[in-house]
């Protein structure tokens, strides 16, 4: 086992968007009892999430978005940004240790304290654009994270791979100008947010998939295609939007995935990381809505990232 850091806050438990909606605090229960009876928590390193700073979420959004998303924070009860982008009077500071995961989660890496990072927090982050919440997320987490690489560590190459069932709308808007990342997403497609089907760089790599589709066509798509473009550009950082909605059990999505199929991608980007980045990987939560599921896939995602 290596230096796995583990970064969570409880103020993500907190953040409540209904007593219905899919994105729920049971979430991060899920992955926590997990990891608990598998006994692999015991060999995670743990970090409470700090509060991202201003100038963090500077870095990918403007001033007059975040300035929008705090004083939407209500006092009591539920402010609704859209229909299914809700705020209670703990969001906002669970979204700010969400973004704040992320930079503590570079620093730890970059600093060599630990090998890599997992962050367990919502909410989550990648349809966050630079001036629009949506899609259950208010901070772009992962954009964020990314943005704190480029700029406090001066890198010139990062790689963003989102894995999650939906389109990564927010991290791609947020990075299209930018030739030090590369962006790289599968995703259900037709599918919310119903974009990414239109390239406009080589560095912006788009892998629609299917409804019914299962493993083994994704393993196809990143063998042949995505992971020699990536290896080619030889991050000096891999970053993962891990979300876990892609999974056969899951009630929002319709693709065909399994525990193992997360494992193998995961495997597959622990050996970029090795090549390039001296095995330099941060890995944040994203989707995911079958507790079981959830709780499953991150374990393995989690376990390979133990393995080094």
């Amino acid at each position: 086992m290596i230096n796995t850091a583990y970064i969570t806050h409880s103020l993500c438990g907190l953040h409540n968007m209904g007593e219905h909606h899919p994105e729920s605090p049971h979430r991060l229960a899920a992955i926590n009892d997990r990891l608990i009876a598998s006994g692999l928590m015991n060999f995670l390193i743990p970090y409470e999430a700090p509060r991202a700073q201003l100038i963090h979420l500077q870095q990918v959004h403007s001033q007059d978005y975040i300035n929008h998303i705090f004083n939407a924070s209500p006092s009591i009860g539920f402010h609704h940004i859209d229909d299914d982008t809700v705020m209670n009077v703990h969001s906002l500071e669970a979204a700010l240790c969400g973004a704040g995961a992320g930079v503590m989660a570079v620093d730890l890496v970059m600093k060599k304290k630990v090998h890599n990072a997992f962050c367990a927090i919502r909410p989550p982050g990648h349809h966050a654009e630079h001036n629009r919440a949506m899609g259950f997320c208010f901070f772009n987490n992962i954009a964020v994270a990314t943005a704190h690489a480029l700029e406090e560590y001066k890198l010139e190459r990062v790689a963003i791979v989102d894995f999650d069932v939906h389109h990564g709308n927010g991290t791609e808007d947020i990075f299209m100008d930018d030739p030090r990342v590369l962006y790289c997403s599968t995703f259900q497609h037709p599918f919310f947010p119903y974009s990414g089907t239109v390239s406009q760089s080589e560095r912006l790599l788009h892998f629609p998939l299917p409804a019914g589709s299962d493993g083994t066509l994704m393993r196809e798509i990143m063998t042949q295609r995505a992971l020699p473009t990536i290896d080619e550009f030889a991050p000096q950082l891999v970053l993962i939007s891990a979300g876990f909605d892609a999974h056969k059990l899951d009630p929002l999505a319709h693709l065909r995935w399994t525990e193992s199929d997360f494992i193998w991608l995961t495997q597959r980007l622990q050996e970029v990381a090795v090549k390039h980045s001296e095995g330099r990987i941060v890995s944040m939560l994203e989707g995911g809505y079958d507790l079981e599921a959830l709780g499953r896939s991150a374990t393995g995602h989690i376990r390979v990232l133990l393995e080094g």
